[in-house]
């Protein structure tokens, strides 16, 4: 077999396969361009889909035309900069494009024009190319002081079986609007639009610097909820600092398309990201629900290499770990910060749920028409069990005082202090009804607790203090050592984690290449499938660099000892009980939530019903 040498247009066909996946690639190659020029004002437009144009202007630094010859030429970049050896260091990339492959093979299978004004230059010009045929630079119109404008034309017609693989244009301009969303994420003080098909789809105005721009534009692109149920992160360990917002348990979804990473503000899709949030949360989601978070991550070039995917879409860390643990440790951090508050999203459910379904006439005789007949009894039997007597408990004057411990309350010649029950958090109970939800008055509202949620979470964080205390999990001997044989890979990657996994109760040993020896398991799991959960075990080191499948099956235990150790739904409560777990709650962290995401509590403020009776 003959080896020849592939001709130039066949060379750039190859190369646009690899980086122009689809319209949302040209979109993302071109931004980025954009970005780097420094651009700070964004437009882009597209028609069908993408596939048959595209224009993305910028107001960046625009390209000289003595330079737009060289911008259509395969690995021609002004990014990279040799030193004075005349080398190129590939490790040292500060910025999101360096390959200069973007617009040779985005003209290799479409029309590609570029209209540019340099900064500081009188006259624009602009180039095309036609399927890898370039014209000669000629003077053209621009509508401002600087900058470019890229437009792409009939995309993939010179290579006709690429447009057999695209999705509807529908599709596509959902992924076109996604990836211009994780842009304008990774970049918030710069401005965007996107036209889809003569409409405007998209407008997010530049954002001042700081957390609270990019906590806007957050808001903007991931929902005006986030905002107000994001908890802020900031934490630094060896040089990588993580920054950015994280939801609250209780503010989740269904799936994961809401979390995103930038690694110095570079979108990336990253599996450690998915894993250290799944550790991050475990004991507050269930396993099919996901929280919303994006993670900033700032570290030297050196630490990370961008340059293992043709779309620039994946790194890899020098030190995974360091970073998996620096996002778990910021993340719980964060969320032990909160206590015990929920999201705000549960009181707008709540509220929402309140629809009139009948309004009588007014009365005719005055409040005694209750007892009487008429409109009181069709609105009883509109709400049955409003005659009923309702479990009413007002707390003791001195209950307060005596549930709470206060520096100082009791030492000789101190100033008696009274307290106001409904200015704590949680406010004070006044009332239980239907034997399973508590409401208490605050100041300015009026809150609802489910009583079997709230104190299975205050025992189960109990449970696992007391767990810490006892320095690890106790452990119960097999009668007989299990040999599970594994990949010797996976057999490894258990070894090599044996001091964590004894810590969670699971001892194990090299048994030989290719299997390990469980000597010893969690008591708390009592008879257990040990081979099972070593290879979950070893399917979540391999993945997510975490022994999950323990951890999560201690949790669950502890989830189902919680549960049954805690006051059911359907116990009537004291007055003091009912204010003792209140109090617990708002010193206990993580009480706005169960464990498994679910509120515990839910607070209306005093403006939001009045809004419902017509009173604001």
């Amino acid at each position: 077999m003959t080896i020849r040498r592939l001709p130039p247009h066949a060379v750039n066909r190859i190369a646009a396969g690899e980086v122009v996946e689809r319209p949302a690639s040209v979109v993302k190659e071109l931004v980025e361009n954009a970005l780097d020029a420094g651009a700070t004002q964004i437009e882009v437009q597209i028609d069908a889909g993408g596939l048959a144009r595209i224009l993305v202007g910028d107001d960046g630094s625009g390209i000289g035309p003595e330079e737009l010859p060289l911008a259509i030429e395969r690995h021609a970049t002004s990014k990279l900069t040799p030193d004075d050896a005349g080398d190129i260091d590939l490790l040292r990339i500060s910025t999101l494009g360096f390959r200069g492959e973007a617009l040779p093979s985005i003209g290799s299978v479409a029309r590609l024009s570029i209209a540019s004004r340099a900064r500081g230059r009188a006259e624009a010009h602009a180039i095309h190319v036609d399927a890898g045929e370039a014209q000669a630079v000629a003077p053209a119109a621009f509508p401002g002081p600087h900058g470019a404008r890229v437009e792409v034309r009939d995309l993939f017609y010179a290579t006709p079986a690429r447009l057999k693989f695209m999705k509807s244009e529908r599709a596509e301009s959902t992924a076109i609007t996604e990836e211009l969303k994780r842009q304008a994420m990774a970049r918030p003080t710069a401005a965007f639009t996107l036209d889809i098909d003569g409409r405007r789809a998209l407008r997010l105005p530049a954002e001042a610097a700081g957390d609270a721009g990019r906590l806007a534009r957050l808001s903007a692109v991931m929902g005006r909820e986030f905002s107000d149920n994001a908890i802020a992160l900031d934490h630094e360990r060896e040089g990588v600092r993580l920054t950015g917002f994280a939801g609250l348990p209780t503010y989740n979804r269904g799936n994961a398309a809401h979390q995103h990473l930038f690694v110095n503000g570079r979108p990336v899709r990253d599996r450690l990201l998915q894993g250290a949030l799944r550790a991050a949360y475990a004991d507050f989601l269930a396993r099919d629900r996901h929280p919303l978070a994006a993670l900033y991550l700032e570290l030297d070039p050196m630490l990370v290499d961008v340059n293992v995917h043709p779309a620039k879409t994946e790194v890899r860390f020098r030190d995974p770990g360091l970073v998996r643990g620096l996002i778990i440790g910021g993340l719980r951090h964060a969320l032990a910060s909160v206590g015990h508050r929920a999201s705000t999203t549960t009181a707008q459910a709540a509220l929402g749920g309140f629809r009139p379904e009948y309004r009588p006439p007014a009365p005719a005789q005055g409040f005694s028409a209750w007892r009487m007949g008429g409109w009181g009894q069709a609105l009883a039997a509109a709400l049955p069990g409003l005659d009923e007597v309702s479990a009413r408990a007002e707390p003791q004057p001195d209950f307060i005082a005596s549930s709470l411990e206060h520096p100082g309350l009791n030492e000789p010649g101190a100033p008696a202090v009274v307290y106001d029950p409904v200015d704590f958090p949680l406010g004070a109970a006044r009332a239980q009804v239907h034997e399973t939800y508590i409401v208490a008055q605050t100041r300015d509202g009026v809150v609802i607790v489910d009583q079997h949620a709230a104190h299975e979470r205050l025992v189960y964080e109990r449970m696992k203090a007391e767990m810490a205390q006892s320095g690890g999990v106790a452990r119960q001997v097999l009668l007989l050592p299990e040999v599970v044989e594994l990949d010797p890979a996976e057999a490894e990657r258990l070894t090599a984690r044996a001091e964590e996994l004894a810590a969670l109760g699971l001892v194990i040993e090299s048994f030989g290449p290719g299997a390990v020896l469980v000597r010893e398991t969690p008591a708390l799991l009592g008879e257990t499938d040990a081979a099972g959960l070593v290879r979950d075990i070893a399917d979540d080191l391999a993945e997510n660099g975490q022994a999950l499948a323990l951890k999560e099956r201690l949790e669950d235990v502890c989830s189902t000892m919680a549960c049954h150790g805690s006051v059911r739904a359907g116990r009537r409560l004291t007055a003091a009980e009912m204010n003792a777990l209140l109090r617990q709650m708002e010193v206990t962290p993580h009480s706005g939530q169960c464990n498994h995401g679910r509120p515990t509590y839910v607070e209306l403020k005093l403006a939001d019903i009045e809004r419902l009776f017509g009173r604001r």
